[in-house]
């Protein structure tokens, strides 16, 4: 036979697009449109006030919508007579472009009582009228149409991501609103022809398969007559029958499909236009389901469906009867899909708790998974804290993006740093977006790396990131692609029971990935909008004292209130920013406006909650008071002036109570200054920078040879792509040391603190930082005030150290994670950005030094040779300065702090993170005892707070922090009756025991009921 593939498959595509796709509607008659368009000085209107508005006429082909604008349409007409029988749709198009769903003008339709039907979007345009219709039935309906802009173009420079800045131009031009008749049995031949067309694309060309399908399509085109389609489909459908009835191979894939609609929850546009995506999303799920009874929605994200029960009482009840009815499934067991490297321990925590709370107490469902495919990069602390919280399963595909190397695995057990194991998926078909194409499907069995001993994989379908979620179209696709020969079987089904079937079959055999999930892309989110992760860092710590001291006053005064609800509803704010596009600092200049904006309202009310409980708690004289579990000896400021104290964990000390320490002294030295307090002694140079740091006890430097410490360097900083999230490996090869300095003076000279100011100037910018030592500690303070105003850069400050470290240990959520210094592998190379929250140490045998702070997160840890041996630089990545998606990206005054300590184990550098993070509080109050110690440095206690059932129960959790098997007694100021282990929501697991035995990394919570 005469190869003539490549006609046919021409023949086949002119067809279907120019006379068989638009045969779908067979008749279209338009509808009347009027407009009323809604203020844009406040937030979207509900359609109750639409329903009240003044509609003036509007004609198709009008222009409308400036960005970020709302419009509302009404929408009259009649069902004609000839119609009678047929099925008939509303199909509107406000002016779709070519982008996709999410990312350009949506709507959402109402009936003319103002009840939610469905939303439209470019892959989702038609609204059910009658099927079959009778004639003549009146057609009343309501769009509210959003003119949300295209913000992510090319990655270039744009002034669209803030309604502040976006100007009043209209966006979009309202293309049509028609009354349709849709021809199904046309509609079935085009995804007929779809499905069998992308099957045999991806079929060898060797395989008869795949040219029997090519011959049936032949077939079925000289069936059909192009100048009447709608006449000829059911002939043209006939001749295609048997090659869609052949089953698949006993041995094909397995897929397990689950409908799905990522939907972020702030990125290219600002929190209020989420609260719209998500009703629209849950409204088309919510009505396809009625159409497609084997439908399940998986959904995460419970702050999506608060913000839905809060605003569409009509969606949140079809979304109640689907849970019911089985078409829709619960998952995620978090309040947002957050980050997953930067969340503090306790937050991420939480994170679980009011997710997985969340969904038993108004769905009544437990959740059995993390749903995290989209987050950048996955914390080793994760899989325990998953245990703790009920969860089986584990769920991500953003390793998928890596830039260097490929995941090993796709379903595997992941082991946490504590040795907890959960059994992780990674869907090999790359998307949480799918459409169940041939394409997609082939990829998932062919990219499957565990094949030979599993046969399964996950497929979440729909359109999303911006939301919209499954289609009919996807859902016909899935109906016919269950039993086919050439493709993988698909079944569409809960995530629990594709987890539950992949464990039992799998599970026994699969193999372990230890440690992190680091994703080798996106490493810039660590340092982007540095002030968004400096207000989720301190409202994260003021939580923890609001929490501790409202604690002590409800023991202490039974007529204090512990504020429940005020601490819920702030928790709940501070996970909402930690979503992975707002913590992470990728999202429009809009969203992280709103973010500061939020994190100093939140700071001004902790702060008030916290003025409220220390004044409950008693006392006529001044006191410090220390929020850390550690006891601190430090200086700390007051009115009068600098004073020594010692200070109790968790507790307090009358401020009248200071302690002899060892007096700092300061003297000028070579054009610079030499601070004293024979713990260290450390050199400022004339050059602001650090010359010398010497560990007196320790009898050595502390810095490289030749090399200067707190060196600020400035690198060009262009991405290939992913501007505010990707800082990629060529920054390096470009530097400029800051070493001009404008000023260097001495501005404390003791006898408890010194202090050296450096003003410098590069650029456009200037930044002024106060290198302190204090009388008898061990850390050298450097505090830092930037005004940033560079372009395209990103600022550093380096520490060169005379350690040999083959490591570096890096602070994450309740522990610390080693990685290695040098590039030995692809692995290790791919690290040259690292994440750490509090501290980041680097040690050799018998000596350490760790790096703290106070707000970032980003580091690169080098190994670098010097004349006399090896050392090991750490550098703190201290602000960036990207221009899309925000074109001003931390342009501003930045305020911060970061710390050396030198000679120190990890347990100091538990305890010096925390006390940089936790500063010592003034305040009127009594003398306090710890209120709660565990007497064990290695035993950190994490939080403090009453039971959130209000029982006035003490919940206590606790984590050993250095890596090592240890015990512990933990003691209280308070009588205890009973105590007992539970899980991270507060449920009971077992009695605790007197002395509690703790692993390595491992976490315990305690409830304690008060005697």
């Amino acid at each position: 036979m005469h190869d003539d593939r490549h006609l046919v498959e021409g023949r086949l595509e002119r067809a279907v697009r120019q006379f068989v796709r638009p045969a779908r509607y067979a008749a279209r008659v338009p509808l009347a449109l009027t407009a009323w368009h809604a203020p844009r000085d406040g937030a979207p209107v509900p359609v109750a006030e639409a329903l009240k508005a003044v509609y003036e006429p509007f004609a198709p082909g009008t222009a409308w919508g400036p960005p970020w604008s709302t419009t509302w349409f009404r929408l009259r007409g009649t069902v004609p007579e000839e119609w009678a029988g047929r099925r008939v749709e509303v199909v509107i198009d406000p002016g779709f472009t070519g982008d996709g769903p999410g990312f350009q003008a949506e709507g959402m339709v109402y009936d003319a009582g103002g009840v939610p039907l469905k939303g439209v979007h470019p892959r989702n345009r038609h609204v059910p009228v009658a099927a079959p219709a009778r004639g003549g039935e009146p057609v009343h309906l309501l769009l509210e149409a959003a003119a949300n802009p295209a913000v992510l173009r090319d990655f270039r420079p744009t002034r669209l991501g803030d309604v502040l800045t976006a100007g009043d131009r209209p966006l979009y031009r309202f293309a049509s609103a028609d009354l349709a008749v849709l021809d199904e049995e046309v509609w079935h031949l085009v995804l007929d022809v779809e499905v069998l067309t992308e099957l045999m694309h991806e079929l060898p060309e060797d395989r008869s398969r795949r040219h029997e399908i090519l011959r049936a399509l032949e077939d079925m085109l000289d069936a059909l007559d192009l100048h009447d389609v709608a006449g000829t489909a059911a002939a043209a459908r006939a001749r295609l029958a048997d090659v869609l009835a052949r089953p698949a191979s006993p041995s094909a894939h397995r897929i397990s499909a689950c409908g799905h609609a990522h939907i972020d929850s702030a990125w290219l546009w600002p929190l209020r236009e989420t609260v719209r995506k998500a009703s629209r999303t849950f409204a088309n799920v919510t009505a396809l389901a009625r159409d497609y009874p084997e439908l399940v929605f998986a959904c995460s994200q419970a702050q999506q469906y608060a913000w839905v029960r809060d605003h569409q009482p009509h969606i949140w009840e079809r979304i109640r009867q689907a849970v019911r009815d089985g078409t829709w499934a619960p998952v995620g067991s978090m309040w947002v899909e957050s980050d997953a490297n930067m969340p503090g321990g306790e937050a991420l925590a939480r994170q679980l708790v009011h997710g997985k709370r969340f969904f038993l107490t108004e769905l009544g469902v437990e959740t059995e998974e993390v749903w995290l495919p989209d987050s950048f990069g996955y914390t080793a602390a994760f899989p325990q804290l998953a245990k703790l919280a009920g969860v089986r399963w584990f769920l991500t595909q953003k390793l998928s993006w890596n830039q260097s190397n490929r995941m090993p695995h796709h379903s595997f057990w992941w082991e946490g740093i504590d040795g907890t194991r959960v059994f992780t998926h990674f869907p090999p078909v790359d998307t949480y977006n799918a459409q169940i194409h041939g394409r997609e499907l082939a990829r998932a069995e062919r990219n499957f790396a565990d094949k030979g001993r599993a046969t399964r994989s996950l497929v979440p379908f729909g359109w999303g990131d911006g939301g919209g979620g499954p289609t009919r179209e996807m859902l016909e696709k899935a109906r016919r692609v269950r039993d086919l020969e050439g493709s993988p079987r698909v079944v569409v089904e809960r995530p629990a029971a594709f987890f539950a079937a992949a464990e039992a079959e799998y599970g026994e055999r699969a193999p372990v990935w230890s440690g992190e999930l680091y994703l080798e892309l996106h490493r810039a989110t660590y340092t982007t909008q540095a002030e968004t992760k400096r207000g989720n860092r301190r409202s994260e710590h003021l939580l923890r004292e609001a929490e501790l001291w409202a604690t002590a006053a409800a023991l202490r005064s039974p007529a204090y209130a512990y504020p429940y609800e005020e601490l819920d509803r702030i928790w709940k704010t501070v996970l909402l920013h930690q979503f992975h596009d707002i913590l992470p600092g990728s999202s429009i200049a809009w969203v992280h406006r709103e973010a500061r904006e939020t994190y100093a309202r939140v700071r001004e009310e902790l702060e008030g909650l916290i003025v409220g409980a220390v004044a409950a708690l008693g006392g006529s004289r001044t006191a410090v008071l220390n929020a850390s579990p550690y006891e601190r000896r430090e200086v700390v400021e007051t009115d009068a002036g600098p004073v020594a104290v010692r200070v109790p964990p968790s507790g307090s000390v009358a401020l009248g109570e200071a302690i002899e320490v060892a007096p700092v002294s300061a003297r000028p030295a070579g054009g610079g200054f030499v601070l004293d307090n024979g713990v260290l002694r450390v050199v400022v140079d004339a050059e602001g920078t650090l010359g010398s740091v010497y560990d007196v006890a320790a009898g050595r430097e502390v810095l490289a040879p030749g090399a200067r410490g707190n060196l600020l360097q400035l690198h060009p900083d262009h991405p290939n792509q992913w501007d505010a999230w990707d800082i990629d490996r060529h920054y390096r090869r470009t530097h400029t040391d800051l070493t001009a300095a404008e000023s260097v003076e001495l501005v404390a000279e003791g006898p408890l603190r010194a202090a050296v100011r450096v003003v410098r100037v590069f650029g456009a910018s200037r930044v002024v930082q106060e290198v302190r030592l204090d009388a008898g500690s061990g850390r050298v303070d450097v505090l830092t005030d930037v005004d940033w105003r560079e372009s395209e850069k990103v600022l550093k400050a380096a520490f060169p150290l005379d350690v040999q470290a083959e490591r570096s240990a890096a602070e994450i959520q309740f522990g610390h994670v080693h990685r290695p210094t040098h590039t030995n592998t692809g692995w290790d190379a791919a690290r040259f950005e690292i994440c750490a929250h509090r501290w980041l140490r680097v040690a050799e045998p018998g000596y350490g030094v760790a790096v703290l702070n106070d707000s970032t997160y980003g580091h690169d840890v080098t190994r670098d040779p010097h004349d006399e041996g090896l050392g090991t630089t750490v550098r703190l990545t201290l602000l960036r300065a990207p221009h899309c998606p925000d074109p001003r990206t931390d342009v501003g005054r930045h305020r911060f702090r970061y710390a050396l300590l030198p000679g120190c184990s990890t347990a100091d550098a538990v305890r010096g993170g925390l006390a940089l993070n936790l500063p010592l509080r003034v305040a009127t109050a009594p003398e306090l005892a710890p209120l709660v110690d565990t007497g064990n440095p290695a035993v950190t206690v994490e939080s403090v707070k009453l039971a959130d059932d209000r029982s006035g129960d003490v919940v206590v959790r606790l984590y050993e922090s250095c890596g090592t098997r240890t015990r512990a007694r933990p003691r209280t100021a308070f009588p205890v009756a009973r105590a007992v282990v539970t899980d991270l929501l507060e449920r009971p697991l077992h009695e605790a025991p007197e002395e509690l035995v703790l692993r390595p990394f491992q976490i315990v919570t305690l409830r304690l009921v008060r005697a």
